[in-house]
């Protein structure tokens, strides 16, 4: 069964991080307490603010996109379906190197809950690394592949992560600059394919930056063979600086199948770490947000329309 696609253009301001966010932004570890756990979603409340005051500003509301976990974003998920905003939330374990489902056998009771228009798991694979653990992950991805295709209620989203084996790095002499541009391309090709091969099909793929617009070019090929036309591509930001960023997506635009990007903590970590340093507002932090995210936006566009005319 090949995957419906998504082939819109889609611009996500993701903030569904959570082991990250409670140990890096705020020094915490679970189980956290009731009041901590409000804390964290009030700051993500900040963002959900700043996406909106982004769309108020010019942002089309038809190619946007919020990504946030139901643990500390349940409210914000609920609003944002009542707004008519596109949703997506993770259904995977935060900060776990093996992909497996945040709620276990109860992962399609937590989708039919929120109904959110992307399904989003972030996977870790490398198609030269362990076989066996690639194996499992594939069999919980097809699993998940098969009742999203069944149900057709939420289209899938896949992150893809191809982190480097020791054996390619020493090959490089440790320099993962080289590994993200001479070796991940192709590695990234090979897991694309191997996943659809063990009927894993996802809508989108998230794919980590690429340098080069051919290795974009490679990718979608990859996402598209054999009758799997409609697939999207988007780019993330993966924690990078704006310099780092905003190459990314002007390569990604200018490649046909890289339908936009999801960039979060590039955009909402500093604005955040100055409102709760007291050296910032909570108006300035919204505001920064709303700017980062709009001039992400208007550079995909931007690249885009240069690549159409």
């Amino acid at each position: 069964m090949s995957p419906r696609g998504y082939d819109r253009p889609l611009y996500i301001l993701p903030f569904d991080h959570r082991g990250s966010f409670e140990t890096k932004m705020f020094g915490w570890h679970e189980p956290l307490s009731g009041e901590q756990t409000a804390q964290i979603a009030a700051a993500k409340q900040v963002i959900y603010d700043g996406f909106e005051v982004a769309i108020a500003g010019g942002v089309p509301k038809e190619n946007a996109a919020i990504l946030v976990d139901e643990q500390f974003g349940a409210a914000i998920l609920r609003d944002a379906k009542a707004q008519g905003y596109h949703t997506a939330c993770p259904v995977e374990k935060s900060g776990q190197e093996e992909f497996d489902f945040e709620y276990g056998a109860d992962f399609v009771a937590h989708i039919e809950a929120f109904q959110p228009t992307f399904c989003k798991v972030l996977v870790r694979y490398n198609p030269e690394g362990d076989r066996s653990l690639n194996r499992l992950q594939a069999d919980r991805l097809h699993r998940l592949s098969s009742y999203l295709q069944t149900t057709a209620r939420s289209l899938f989203m896949f992150e893809l992560l191809v982190p480097p084996e020791k054996a390619q790095l020493d090959k490089l002499n440790g320099d993962k600059k080289r590994y993200d541009l001479e070796v991940r391309p192709g590695l990234m090709v090979q897991t694309i394919r191997a996943l659809q091969d063990a009927k894993v099909e996802p809508d989108i793929w998230k794919i980590e930056g690429l340098d080069r617009p051919e290795d974009c070019e490679k990718v979608v090929t990859a996402a598209r063979r054999d009758g799997r036309e409609e697939v999207g591509c988007i780019v993330l930001g993966r924690g990078e600086d704006e310099r780092q960023v905003r190459k990314w997506l002007t390569v990604a635009a200018s490649v046909e199948g890289f339908i936009g990007f999801a960039v979060g903590r590039t955009d909402f970590w500093d604005p955040l770490v100055a409102w709760r340093s007291g050296k910032a507002t909570r108006e300035a932090a919204v505001a920064e947000i709303a700017r980062h995210y709009r001039e992400f936006a208007d550079i995909f566009q931007g690249a885009s329309r240069s690549v159409t005319k």
